[in-house]
């Protein structure tokens, strides 16, 4: 008698086609690559502690901007849907309904990758720093590039108005999308967190990269080689930067974790010797 395989969300794990469960455990594996540097995080408090410095300066401007769209959200929402004046109260209540949840869908999602951008220009030189450390305590970066320090912040700010600017890109489509019932609230939030999972890692390995000599193009190129693990590591950001002071608080360790990422993908060890 054949004994069942291992069950995976309620199905047998031997149903599944091996890639799926495959790219299931590397996305599950990216995921914990957050909570390892979490775990970093935590053994080097006073290092770590500088990075929420500027996470704390971004967070304040960002909290700000994100207040004055919730309050305007109702206004905008009946600009855009002038169409619905003369439809009966139901209707007209819902399509703005749904108008004002797709505003702030894109501005969440702009809002996590810009603060990322702007918080990673402003703490460069602390983001810097804990990126090094994590590298030392796993036999430090081969081929290290020395870059002076203003040619390199400006080549990060470059690098991240690009990424910004794609979020834009991906981010209005999303926003249309979002007007669509039932999937604009269900399957349009998954896919911005995709999307702003992977443009949140391919901004927060920038500093192990540039270590290297290694530019934009070269972080998307060594990302794409397995991007279940780069997605889970990206989402699970992602996802920690919407709740409440998550962006602030775990914004060091999103980079350490990073770090570990960049290793990963340039083939470089991410264990104690």
């Amino acid at each position: 008698m054949r004994r069942p395989g291992p069950r995976l969300f309620g199905v047998n794990a031997s149903e599944i086609p091996g890639t799926a469960v495959g790219a299931a455990r590397r996305f599950a594996g990216g995921a914990a690559l957050l909570l390892r540097g979490i775990g970093l995080y935590v053994r080097s408090p006073g290092l770590m502690l500088l990075g929420v410095v500027p996470a704390l300066i971004s967070g304040a401007i960002f909290v700000a901007a994100y207040a004055v769209l919730v309050f305007f959200v109702n206004d905008l929402a009946v600009a855009v849907t002038p169409y619905a004046d003369d439809w009966p109260a139901t209707a007209r209540s819902l399509v703005r309904v749904i108008a004002a949840l797709a505003f702030l869908g894109l501005g969440g999602l702009l809002a996590v990758l810009t603060f990322t951008a702007v918080t990673l220009v402003i703490g460069d030189p602390f983001y810097e720093k804990i990126s090094e450390r994590v590298e030392q305590r796993y036999g430090g970066a081969p081929d290290t590039v020395e870059v002076p320090f203003w040619p390199s912040l400006r080549r990060s700010a470059a690098d991240s108005l690009r990424l910004v600017a794609l979020a834009a890109v991906f981010g209005v489509p999303l926003f249309a999308a979002g007007f669509i019932p039932l999937i604009g609230q269900t399957v349009v939030p998954v896919i911005g967190a995709a999307v702003g999972g992977w443009l949140l890692a391919v901004e927060l390995v920038g500093s192990p990269f540039y270590r290297r000599g290694k530019r934009l193009p070269d972080r998307r190129a060594a990302l794409k080689v397995d991007r279940p693990t780069t997605l889970g590591f990206g989402v699970a950001v992602f996802v920690c930067f919407l709740i409440p002071l998550g962006a602030v608080l775990l914004m060091p360790a999103a980079v350490a974790g990073a770090t570990l990422l960049a290793r990963r993908s340039l083939g470089q060890p991410i264990t104690a010797g």
